[in-house]
């Protein structure tokens, strides 16, 4: 995959994954292909946005999990999405205690003072988290957020099925996503205007 596609999302989509994870626990290996071709994007997106440049390791420990616990899941293809992604975070929450790094605890802010920006702030923040760079930026939120933002936005996973990932209240993961992506739009158009500052200096010389 390249590191800027973006994952399939929609009722085909799932679909289409649904079947082939039927296949594949029947036995048939092409069909497990066909899944973690489905399903690899969004999960490496999600966990290069936990642990960095170790997100290759930790996702190929966690399809060996999957791979190994396959006959045991349940679901249809949002499902195994959600079913996947829950066993990804484990082993990058476990990784990242292996090195010693302790996770970024949610801060408090200060929100409520805050207007919300406008709307193609939000439409900037969407087109630009598959890249890595906005990865990166995701790595600065704070944990709630970084995590809500990537199993929404990369991985694809509705409210619900996001909360039960993270173990939180469907209202606590939305609330936590909003102010992710927020805070993401607000550096991109930081970003955007420290960008053109030079040329402007330039004009006026």
């Amino acid at each position: 995959m390249g590191q800027g596609a973006a994952p399939r999302r929609g009722q085909a989509y799932d679909g289409e994954l649904g079947a082939a994870v039927a296949r594949a626990q029947q036995g048939d290996e092409a069909a497990f292909a066909v899944a973690y071709r489905l399903v690899q994007p969004g999960l490496l997106g999600y966990l290069r946005g936990l642990v960095g440049d170790d997100a290759e390791d930790v996702a190929s420990d966690a399809w060996l999990e999957i791979a190994r616990d396959l006959g045991r899941f349940r679901g249809d293809g949002a499902g195994f999405r959600g079913w996947t992604a829950t066993i990804a975070r484990h082993r990058a929450l476990d990784h990242l205690r292996r090195q010693r790094v302790r996770p970024r605890s949610s801060a408090l802010e200060q929100d409520v003072l805050e207007l919300p920006g406008p709307q193609n702030t939000y439409d900037l923040a969407l087109e630009a988290i598959s890249t890595e760079h906005a990865l990166e930026l995701v790595r600065g939120l704070p944990r709630d957020q970084a995590e809500a933002v990537l199993l929404r936005v990369v991985v694809g996973l509705d409210g619900p099925a996001a909360a039960r990932v993270l173990g939180k209240r469907p209202g606590a993961v939305r609330t936590a996503a909003h102010r992710g992506l927020k805070r993401l739009a607000r550096q991109l158009g930081a970003e955007s205007v420290t960008d053109e500052a030079p040329r402007t200096l330039g004009e006026s010389t």
